[in-house]
């Protein structure tokens, strides 16, 4: 099976390490309502909105608390790696499941989507948002795995 888009299986670990402490993290980030992330340090930010002055900048360097950004980036980067590595056996089963998986994380998190802009408002919506970036990476990963699990357990 040509897979050329698919990274090799030994990256793998690493991206499952990278995952579960993104998870981790956005969970605590989560339970403390993104309050007080960390320290703050001076990024460049390519656009942003000032509060005080009520003007928006371009290309400015600003003080801000990167620690959920550094999650964000763990959670993608590390799901990414285990959804898209070769498993040590890809074979025309492993692609439907990878296919499937993905147009049925897809499919979820759209309909997730409808719902919370039908029923939900305010900024609970805009915490819905920033959910959703990453509810297609971990629907795709979590169930990929575990129909890749529940063959296997089945081939036993």
């Amino acid at each position: 099976m040509k897979t050329n888009y698919l990274l090799p299986n030994k990256y793998k670990p690493f991206g499952w390490v990278l995952f579960i402490i993104g998870l981790i993290g956005g969970i605590i980030i989560s339970a403390y309502n993104f309050e007080s992330t960390g320290p703050s340090i001076k990024v460049l930010s390519i656009y942003s909105e000032s509060f005080i002055d009520s003007e928006n900048h371009f290309f400015k360097i600003i003080d801000n608390e990167i620690f959920d950004e550094i999650i964000a980036i763990l959670i993608i980067i590390g799901g990414l790696i285990v959804g898209f590595s070769k498993e040590k056996i890809e074979d025309e089963f492993i692609f439907k499941l990878r296919k499937d998986s993905l147009i049925w994380a897809i499919i979820l998190n759209y309909l997730i989507l409808l719902f919370t802009i039908i029923f939900v408002y305010d900024m609970a919506f805009f915490d819905v948002l920033v959910y959703n970036m990453f509810t297609p990476l971990i629907f795709f990963v979590v169930r990929f795995n575990f129909l890749k699990f529940k063959s296997n357990s089945h081939d036993e």
